[in-house]
């Protein structure tokens, strides 16, 4: 396999002539300054999603490729992983597929070739999940990922928006969609991936299948079993009819901040329209998604003897992403259970060499292993403590990730915690910590790379190399695209400014999809004419040549928990509601599941309240000492916080949107102390860097408190 040397120095090179008024040059990887990939380089042949299949069944034809844990319902326990091969799987598609294409024709009363449409699929992760998207792939028909963790209405409007006729789901959401089906007009097939046959039942079987199927036919909708589907293709076979890389392979919804999602377009030809939801459909094209896996390659060897966990929700991309790249590999793929709370034993049965995940779970993972080794009791904590220390001044140092002696002492146990041949960690959707990313590379033994990536860029803007050691960058480009910032006035982010260029960063290449589905308007908001995404992100060029994600242009950011934060909506209506705050910075850390807050009061109105609260101190108008004190009176303190979550309660936000701590400031934040914009718009960064003490503090301080709970 392909891949290009790291000089951690000179990770990405400006191309020569390529600066403009008001951004930087244009930057592409280093060593990869030519052509921008479109397929990897080792296999140039794969250039599609289906391409991908067919490369490792020809490699691959009777290695395994599916696992799943079984369920044992006499032990309601599941059991170790059972395979299935290639081969196996390659027949399973076709059947299904042609099962799938003969229905909706029938269904429908098409003729015998009709044009491209779209089948839902809304599960956890699968097999048949992955089968059902593969089927699409193989008929060139376009698969919509649809999940409800946005509640049932996005599900929805998902079926309505990209027009699905068929939705392919497992049992337990089969009453839901028949229940809403006079909302869905277009659906007219269901397809349960679970058995309907009443005497079977355990998880994911239906004790009840004849009524669901009754309740069906009172719907208007064709109600099947994933069996009866293949039973269906097998009859009726039909010949694969691949779809080309510039056709629409999935859409994918985001909701980018609050409200329904917005369906990516990864490639088809719709109309326009105006959705009523803020959900948008991105169009994913095979080429978008080819080109990506063409970027991972050079950056992240892989072979046919690699095995990931598949455990990231498939209707988002990086999952898919990982399992496609897999598949162009001859590797092998090991499903979850579902179940969060068993996620490290289904990692302990299928011992997986790759495992992508996000921030919050390397968290939790951290917690668990750091308590129960550098926190263990006596000779075992000093020991611990001892090997860490080696380990972190050897990963500092450049001397690697693994150490004679204290890996077989020590690490070789804790690596087991993830299987135990975990070489790769793939992490993306936040930023980590330094300490959580230097004690994971060390204690696993492991590479751990960070991507940094949009759905409307299929997932990927830029990655850190193998090899790297440093915390608090995202990496240079990957090989499949480019990157430059622009200048965001308002924000006074420039890319003139020293000593390294700023502003929003903006990313090209095959990577980016080919729109939002009936939303020309939302299309031509996220890319221009040139063909460049604006991510809305604000970023810094270091002088290495990497890049360093550090505000967000319309300020919204994410949780640890995945919650998107408008934070200046969140602000103003504080404001519009609390007549003793005259300003309020609300802040945010991804590495947090909560928020924290500075308010600036006005005195007028906050002195009457606080001198409620602090019935014992005499606060005069112009005292400016007794004021500045008592504004730090942890008494009066609680007492503006339990104002702030009643006024967000009453005001119907959500938990997650209403800060667990407040510092009060009696400065207020002005043009001249540096802390606004000409346009009286808050600097967040630069307030972020010089309240970051203070809220460090608040953070600790919410921790304890829900500590002593």
């Amino acid at each position: 396999m392909t891949t290009i040397p790291f000089d951690k120095n000179r990770q990405s090179v400006e191309l020569p002539g390529t600066r403009r008024p008001g951004q930087t040059g244009i930057y592409r990887r280093a060593g990869n300054e030519g052509a921008l990939l479109h397929f990897p380089p080792s296999r140039p042949h794969i250039k599609t999603v289906y391409d991908a299949f067919q490369h490792g069944l020809r490699a691959m034809p009777n290695s395994p490729v599916f696992g799943r844990r079984v369920y044992d319902n006499a032990t309601k326990t599941f059991g170790g992983y059972v395979w299935e091969t290639y081969t196996e799987v390659s027949d399973r598609i076709t059947r299904f597929g042609s099962g799938l294409v003969h229905l909706h024709q029938n269904a429908l009363g098409l003729p015998s070739v009709a044009q491209r449409w779209s089948a839902g699929i809304w599960a956890i992760n699968r097999p048949e999940w992955t089968i059902a998207s593969e089927a699409c792939s193989a008929y060139n028909l376009v698969s919509v990922g649809l999940y409800d963790t946005l509640g049932p209405e996005a599900v929805i409007y998902g079926v309505n928006h990209s027009e699905c006729p068929v939705v392919i789901t497992s049992v337990d959401h089969v009453a839901m969609l028949l229940n809403d089906a006079s909302k869905m007009p277009g659906l007219k097939i269901i397809i349960s991936m679970d058995s309907l046959q009443s005497d079977i039942a355990g998880p994911g079987h239906a004790a009840a299948g004849s009524i669901l199927r009754t309740y069906a036919q009172d719907k208007g909708v064709q109600l099947y079993d994933w069996a009866e589907v293949e039973a269906i293709g097998a009859q009726f076979g039909r010949k694969h009819t691949p779809a080309a890389p510039s056709d629409v392979y999935t859409i994918c919804y985001t909701s980018g901040t609050t409200g329904n999602p917005v369906g990516a377009l990864i490639h088809t030809h719709c109309e326009a329209a105006s959705p009523k939801f803020a959900l948008k459909g991105a169009m994913i094209t095979h080429g978008n998604l080819i080109s990506v896996v063409a970027g991972v390659e050079l950056n992240t060897p892989m072979s046919s003897d690699d095995c990931v966990i598949s455990f990231l929700p498939l209707a988002h991309i990086f999952g898919r992403l990982m399992e496609v790249f897999m598949f162009s590999m001859g590797g092998k793929i090991g499903y979850s259970t579902g179940n969060q709370l068993l996620l490290l034993e289904d990692i302990a049965h299928l011992q997986p060499t790759i495992f992508p995940c996000v921030p919050r779970l390397l968290n939790r993972i951290y917690a668990k292993v750091y308590a129960a080794t550098v926190e263990a009791p006596g000779l075992k904590g000093v020991l611990v403590k001892k090997a860490l220390q080696t380990k972190l001044t050897n990963l500092k140092a450049g001397k690697g990730l693994t150490h004679p002696l204290w890996d077989r002492l020590i690490f070789s146990k804790v690596r087991l915690a993830l299987g135990g041949n975990v070489r790769v960690i793939l992490t993306a959707s936040a930023p980590i910590s330094a300490e959580i990313l230097a004690f994971t590379r060390v204690a696993f033994c492991c590479e751990v790379i960070e991507a940094y990536g949009q759905t409307e860029g299929t997932g990927a803007a830029t990655h850190t190399f193998t090899g790297e050691t440093e915390a608090g960058h995202v990496g240079p480009p990957y090989s499949t695209c480019e990157v430059k910032l622009v200048d965001v006035p308002e924000l006074d982010y420039f890319a003139t400014d020293k000593p390294c260029p700023r502003g929003e960063i903006c990313v090209r290449g095959p990577n980016i999809i080919k729109g939002y589905l009936k939303d020309e308007a939302k299309t031509k908001e996220a890319i221009d004419e040139e063909g460049w995404l604006h991510s809305g992100d604000i970023g810094v060029m270091e002088a290495n040549g990497t890049i360093t994600v550090i505000d967000r242009k319309k300020n919204v950011f994410k949780l640890s928990q995945g919650e998107y934060i408008a934070v200046e909506n969140i602000e103003a209506r504080f404001l519009s509601r609390m007549p003793f705050v005259q300003q309020i910075f609300v802040h945010g850390d991804s590495l947090e599941s909560f928020l924290v807050a500075i308010i600036v009061p006005e005195p007028e109105t906050f002195i009457p309240f606080a001198s409620k609260v602090l019935r014992d101190v005499d606060i005069q108008p112009g005292d400016v000492e007794t004021y500045r004190k008592i504004c730090k009176d942890p008494k009066l303190r609680k007492a503006v916080l339990m104002e702030i979550v009643k006024t967000g309660k009453d005001a119907g936000m959500n938990g997650y949107e209403i800060p667990k701590a407040v510092m009060i400031e009696t400065e207020a934040f002005s043009v001249e102390n540096g802390k606004m914009t000409p346009t009286f718009k808050v600097k967040r960064h630069p307030v972020a860097q010089e309240y970051r003490e203070q809220l460090a503090a608040l953070y600790r301080e919410a921790h304890q408190s829900d500590s002593k709970l």
